[in-house]
């Protein structure tokens, strides 16, 4: 038994550092100095640790600005997507109405779709809507997806049918049962959509790329890190210093809603219906 606990630790600690080792590099390489990060032969370590990497992202681009722009595109388009995709789950989970299995099935088949099939579509909409190079653009187009709607109605048809009727045996609606019944249950998994859409929003390139014309004002994080490759050439210690700070906001996500996030998903998907 100890000798088989010891081989599957250390399998542990060899996958575990397998996925951290991207990120030890790039710090790693964060803290080079200019033009050491290709130096032969190579070295996880430079000739010296250079901090100052991370102030020069900041005097080299307004990077600042596209934190900010990213959180608040980030933020705003998960409280959207919480609000929309709870509201939708709990209409194809918790309400009886006709069709009701067949409009799911058909809003589970748009996840088939790519996005970069709904790209010039979408483009043409907010073009009509006058939203092109706005903050709405890169919000509310992917707002309304089926993930979100299909990871909440798993978890309320985990629910007890009877928590539901008892309310309504008490003279509760159908907006009281969904606001202090069932909300306050689906936390956990709130809290891995939340997780999931955070980090989508925030990492999302192609869409700013075509929506955004002024990078400058309303660019956000991965368009500011192309701004590091030009004319120039290429910055790839200030890349990587920029990189390293754009991970922090989703890593402090992640820690905030650690507990949400493992409940979440162990329980999520047991409905299986």
């Amino acid at each position: 038994m100890k000798a088989r606990r010891l081989v599957s630790h250390v399998l542990l600690a060899a996958v575990a550092l397998a996925f951290i080792y991207p990120l030890i590099f790039a710090v790693a390489t964060a803290l080079k100095p200019p033009g050491e990060t290709f130096a032969s032969p190579g070295s996880l370590l430079g000739s010296g640790v250079r901090w100052r990497n991370f102030s020069d992202v900041f005097a080299y681009v307004p990077f600042e600005r596209y934190m900010l722009n990213g959180l608040l595109v980030a933020g705003a388009g998960t409280v959207v997507v919480l609000a929309a995709s709870a509201l939708s789950a709990y209409a194809f989970a918790g309400l009886r109405w006709r069709g009701r299995d067949a409009v799911f099935l058909v809003f589970l088949a748009t996840l088939m779709v790519p996005q970069e099939v709904l790209v010039v579509p979408m483009f043409l909409l907010m073009q009509a809507f006058g939203w092109v190079d706005s903050y709405q653009a890169l919000i509310f187009p992917w707002a309304f997806t089926a993930f979100g709607t299909f990871l909440l109605r798993q978890f309320f048809k985990s629910v007890p049918g009877e928590l539901r009727e008892a309310a309504r045996l008490d003279g509760g609606g159908e907006l009281r049962i969904f606001l202090q019944i069932m909300l306050p249950l689906a936390r956990p998994a709130l809290g891995v959509l939340a997780v999931f859409t955070f980090i989508n929003y925030w990492n999302s390139f192609l869409w700013p790329l075509i929506m955004i014309n002024d990078v400058s004002a309303r660019g956000t994080v991965p368009l500011g890190l192309q701004l590091f490759f030009g004319q120039n050439g290429n910055q790839w210690h200030l890349v990587m210093a920029a990189s390293v700070i754009s991970i922090v906001p989703t890593l402090l996500l992640l820690v905030a809603l650690q507990r949400h996030l493992v409940k979440g998903i162990a329980t999520a998907g047991l409905a299986g219906r």
